[in-house]
């Protein structure tokens, strides 16, 4: 499943361009959000989720790569968010935020980690969790390259996932693109954000789906 990052597209053509992903077969839609104080840059807002919503009945995933998720909850499901991702490295206990997420707002939930943050530290969420994200790449920018290594990390979160919540998505991010898509889908990986390889691409983003598409296909 692509899905692709908004980070990267042109947002003078935001609306046109989400279109032609979702037509071309993207799964979701990414929305990366920085507070310039967890990762060290600013992005998008509430604002931006609002104004997708009426242009693709795709769901609306927004990744929070802030210190403070809880501030931002209730606003990105308000404007139209279809599931939530926060990161574990801001969240001692992120059990209670889980919980939030999936009772009160009714929404998916996602825990995200770092290359730095060792994969079994999620173990004990997965049974409660719909999504993990594994970060393949440090946040913060978009057009980084795959860190090598993932791919070991990723072997053992399927594992982990296998175990505990098989129904539970692997879903990976940073320097997905055609040379990288293949490795991480073997890994054990079944959700793939792409930014700059969808609306960086020179044949366009919708071929670029399509592409990525079959190259991560079982």
């Amino acid at each position: 499943m692509i899905a692709p990052s908004i980070l990267a597209a042109d947002f003078s053509r935001l609306g046109e361009l989400v279109r032609e992903v979702t037509k071309a077969g993207a799964d979701r839609i990414h929305i990366d959000v920085m507070d310039g104080h967890f990762v060290p840059n600013l992005s998008m807002g509430a604002v931006v989720v609002k104004g997708l919503r009426p242009v693709t009945t795709s769901p609306l995933e927004v990744h929070l790569m802030v210190e403070d998720p809880g501030r931002f909850l209730d606003g990105f499901v308000k404007d139209g968010a279809d599931a939530i991702i926060v990161h574990l490295e801001v969240l001692p206990d992120p059990r209670p935020m889980i919980e939030h997420i999936k009772k009160a707002l009714g929404k998916k939930v996602g825990l995200a980690f770092n290359p730095d943050m060792p994969v079994e530290r999620i173990e004990p969420y997965l049974r409660d969790i719909d999504l993990a994200l594994c970060m393949t790449v440090f946040p913060g920018f978009g057009g980084q390259a795959f860190i090598p290594e993932s791919l070991v990390r990723l072997k053992k979160l399927r594992a982990l996932v296998n175990e505990h919540n098989p129904a539970c998505e692997i879903e990976v991010d940073g320097g997905i693109d055609a040379k990288t898509i293949g490795a991480a889908s073997t890994a054990g990986a079944n959700v793939f954000v792409a930014g700059t390889s969808v609306f960086g691409a020179p044949a366009g983003p919708a071929a670029a789906v399509k592409s990525l598409m079959k190259l991560c296909a079982p």
